[in-house]
């Protein structure tokens, strides 16, 4: 690991935490929001497999905050939040094994293909068709489901991007649950299955704690907010920033912006 950059910088410091911030607001209202930190992180020269690491930290502040508040305000079912957390963990310890040994040059590639993925749902707009369920809260988890959370857990534990809009999907139209308990549940599925996956990057080097840490403190503050106006917060003002990044890392990562280096 060997970054250029003097991330203790006035300005590159605050860069950090407000990325981390925005990250923090966007993952706990909706998802996706991890890409930016992906995008800073390599714009610092971390490779693929690293900034795959080093985001998980802040993910756990994240999903730290914003759980609590969820938990104050009655939003959070603990029991089946810890059950279906069971299948999403063990699915992501094989995802994330996969991630830190695999190819850095094909990993680039699926995390450029997985941005232009998380670009379409964004615009597609998923949640459109889930929130008609917001009016019925029966939760209900079958032994396919937890099969269904496994892969889930795979996906989320290999590349973090967007797993959020699985989990919720997932929690509303397979498990019953309505919308506003299902985004509060998901965050608190992801703090539980985090730092399982953050101790297999730690243990094979591909994190930079540095910027982990600042963003992360960032991400904590963004979690803690959005899950305090998560009913008032319209993130649709940040939609156009986050395609942005999306669409122009996604070309990076496929390497067709390499002319600017000549």
């Amino acid at each position: 690991m060997n970054i250029q950059t003097d991330i203790w910088a006035p300005e590159i410091l605050l860069l950090l935490i407000f990325v981390g911030f925005l990250v923090g607001v966007v993952n706990t209202f909706a998802g996706s929001g991890t890409a930016i930190g992906y995008a800073v992180c390599l714009i610092l020269g971390l490779t693929p497999a690293e900034s795959n690491g080093t985001v998980r930290l802040g993910v756990v502040f994240q999903t730290f905050a914003a759980s609590l508040k969820f938990y104050k305000k009655k939003y959070l079912d603990l029991k089946n939040g810890l059950l279906i957390a069971v299948p999403i963990t063990l699915g992501s310890l094989f995802g994330a094994e996969i991630a830190v040994n695999i190819n850095q040059e094909i990993f680039r590639k699926i995390i450029g293909f997985t941005m232009i993925l998380m670009m379409f749902f964004m615009f597609y707009k998923p949640y459109r068709w889930i929130r008609e369920h917001d009016d019925k809260f029966v939760p209900h988890t079958k032994i396919w489901h937890h099969i269904l959370y496994f892969f889930i857990g795979i996906y989320g534990g290999f590349i973090h991007i967007g797993v959020g809009i699985f989990i919720l999907s997932a929690l509303v139209l397979v498990s019953g649950y309505n919308l506003a308990f299902a985004n509060s549940l998901k965050t608190f599925i992801v703090l539980i299955y985090t730092p399982f996956t953050l101790a297999l990057f730690i243990f094979y080097g591909d994190i930079h704690y540095g910027i982990g840490f600042l963003m992360a403190i960032g991400n904590a503050i963004g979690g803690w907010f959005a899950a305090n106006y998560i009913i008032k917060l319209n993130i649709n003002s940040l939609k156009w920033i986050l395609a942005i990044i999306l669409l122009v890392f996604s070309i990076y990562l496929f390497g067709m912006l390499d002319f600017i280096k000549t």
